[in-house]
């Protein structure tokens, strides 16, 4: 299952999406009739208040939350006609997911965390795939180092690498600079988006950061669930 073989001009496609969280009178409704499509290469970035879906958006992309209708694909993969077994497969083989916090292992390496996607995967390369992805993002150094051990820059560091080592057609990034100082923050935006430029990866970034989200080729402002604005798509020359 692999997103790079679509046919869709759209990587990503979402119509008329709903989705709620909750149960019972605590049941919130959190996307509303939501459609969206996104090209494969693209860099979208996903702004609104806090409480707008922004992230309940990006993580039922990625195959973290259920929408409760309408149309998800992604490259060409229905993600609601996937069981559990099935979404495990598309995460693994086809996206790579940046959070806030890192969510690194901690009883881990660095070169364990980095290497776990590729072993799930049964790789027999994985510790040297894991090595190669650590020094791309220049922690070539820190490989045996527990992220006890490690900045909350070079955490993240970590977890781009994790992310991307299995090579994913799409990025998924949620606030990846929001737990760091603002030099380390924008060392990581830098990285982030040369790494998916030279590799031609989709970008889905949300963030509270306008400067950030002004580095993406299109910028989609959520508000209360609803999709209430987008900027036009720029050119790379831009």
């Amino acid at each position: 299952m692999n997103v790079s073989d679509a046919a869709s001009s759209a990587l990503i496609s979402l119509s008329d999406v709903e989705l709620s969280l909750g149960s019972g009178p605590a049941r919130v409704h959190i996307l509303k009739k939501v459609s969206l499509d996104v090209g494969a290469g693209e860099t979208v970035a996903l702004i609104g208040p806090s409480g707008s879906g922004k992230s309940t958006l990006l993580m039922a992309m990625a195959g973290l939350e259920r929408i409760d209708s309408g149309r998800l694909s992604v490259g060409g993969i229905d993600l609601a006609q996937q069981d559990e077994d099935g979404l495990a497969r598309y995460r693994g083989a086809s996206v790579g997911i940046v959070f806030q916090s890192f969510h690194l292992i901690p009883n881990m390496t660095a070169l364990e965390n980095v290497a776990v996607p590729l072993e799930l995967q049964g790789r027999r390369d994985a510790f040297s795939r894991a090595e190669e992805e650590l020094r791309l993002v220049g922690l070539g150094h820190r490989l045996t180092h527990y992220p006890s051990a490690l900045s909350g820059g070079e955490q993240q560091r970590v977890a781009i690498a994790r992310a991307l080592v299995a090579e994913p057609a799409v990025l998924f990034a949620d606030e990846p600079t929001g737990n760091l100082d603002e030099t380390t923050g924008k060392q990581i935006a830098d990285l982030i988006f040369e790494t998916v430029q030279r590799r031609g990866t989709t970008l889905v970034l949300v963030t509270h950061d306008n400067a950030l989200a002004a580095r993406c080729g299109r910028v989609i402002r959520i508000h209360s669930g609803i999709i209430d604005g987008a900027e036009p798509v720029r050119s790379a020359a831009e």
